[in-house]
């Protein structure tokens, strides 16, 4: 990954900031809408991941609502569709958003999206996933991520015998990331990828029957571990062990730390997932988004690929530190976590 070199945007860009405002045709550095919109547009990619619905949207609103009562939040969910996205960006284009935080389907459709924006005065913050020419973009460390997965895989299992790796989408540039930070750990061990998928939606269903055919090949009691890039394909991984016969489970990896994650992970079932503090990003995607709408600086950014980015750190959650990341972030409460089901387990973790 580059290394992320600082910035600052300071008050000589407040200035070329409210010249643009004030200006007519394209401005490939945005800066907001010529227009006196008020309207951010949100555009998501997809519901199959629970963050989305449950986490990015409402703390968007949430704060955005908090520093600006007169915005006004639109938003859009393209159901891994980057056809319906592209629409859907259009639309809010045509609708008058002054700005545009885009979380795409597809990156390299989005830079479309993007010119088509610009083109109109509108900035585009590209949210948790790349896209190329961008005004702003913010995410986690995302090779980092797959390097703190894979060194946890290799801890667990010995940094010895035969793994599984299933990817994300390849037309997710997270998971690009993602993947080349696992195999920098992974490959340095002694663990042997017996086979690996990159998965074409992050498909738990997917997941699951890639795990299950590889299964008619290889003894599932032989498998050092799995590497899942994420926790909806880590679900499927238990699943297919599950169905298997298997009652105790290699370690899995994961990612986003949902709910059913950490269940898992405090049941013994799955051995990690990375907390990305959604709250952190989703409420400096707001900042930001109310900034440019209201002509104000942003605030400092570093630089990643030639785009203004923030970039945040990842964290690992096993069961020894669930209270301590999650828990006392309230990501989660105690009661979400310990249903009936997990209650013997939750008291074993020191969570009850």
């Amino acid at each position: 990954m580059k290394k992320f070199a600082r910035t600052a945007v300071g008050a000589a860009s407040v200035v070329v900031l409210a010249a643009a405002l004030g200006a007519c045709g394209g401005d490939d550095d945005g800066g907001g809408s010529s227009s006196d919109s008020k309207t951010i547009a949100l555009l998501l990619p997809e519901t199959k991941t629970t963050r989305y619905e449950a986490f990015d949207k409402p703390l968007f609103e949430a704060k955005v609502q908090e520093l600006c009562d007169d915005c006004e939040v639109k938003y859009l969910n393209a159901d891994q569709d980057a056809s319906k996205q592209q629409q859907q960006a259009e639309s809010a284009i045509t609708d008058g958003a002054a700005v545009l935080v885009l979380d795409p389907v597809d990156s390299e459709a989005a830079v479309g999206i993007v010119k088509s924006a610009q083109s109109s005065d509108v900035p585009v913050i590209a949210y948790d996933r790349f896209i190329e020419g961008a005004d702003y973009y913010m995410s986690f460390d995302n090779e980092r991520v797959g390097e703190l997965q894979g060194e946890a895989l290799v801890e667990a299992t010995g940094g010895s015998g035969d793994i599984l790796m299933l990817n994300g989408a390849p037309t997710d540039p997270n998971a690009a990331q993602f993947k080349t930070g696992a195999h920098k750990a992974i490959d340095a061990s002694g663990l042997n990828v017996v086979a690996e998928f990159d998965n074409p939606d992050w498909s738990p269903d997917n997941a699951q029957k890639f795990v299950t055919s590889q299964l008619n090949n290889i003894d599932a009691a032989s498998l050092a571990g799995v590497y899942a890039a994420n926790d909806g394909q880590a679900g499927g991984v238990i699943a297919a062990l599950r169905a298997d016969g298997l009652t105790k489970f290699p370690p899995v990896t994961g990612q986003d730390a949902e709910l059913a994650a950490i269940q898992r992970i405090v049941a013994g079932d799955q051995f990690m997932t990375i907390y990305k503090s959604i709250k952190t990003e989703a409420e400096k995607a707001a900042e930001v988004a109310v900034a440019l709408v209201n002509g104000d600086d942003v605030g400092e950014t570093t630089d990643f690929q030639g785009v203004k980015s923030f970039i945040f750190d990842p964290v690992v959650v096993t069961t020894d530190n669930v209270n301590d990341t999650v828990v006392a972030d309230g990501f989660y409460s105690v009661e979400d976590i310990c249903t009936a089901e997990y209650a013997d387990a939750c008291a074993a973790a020191g969570l009850s």
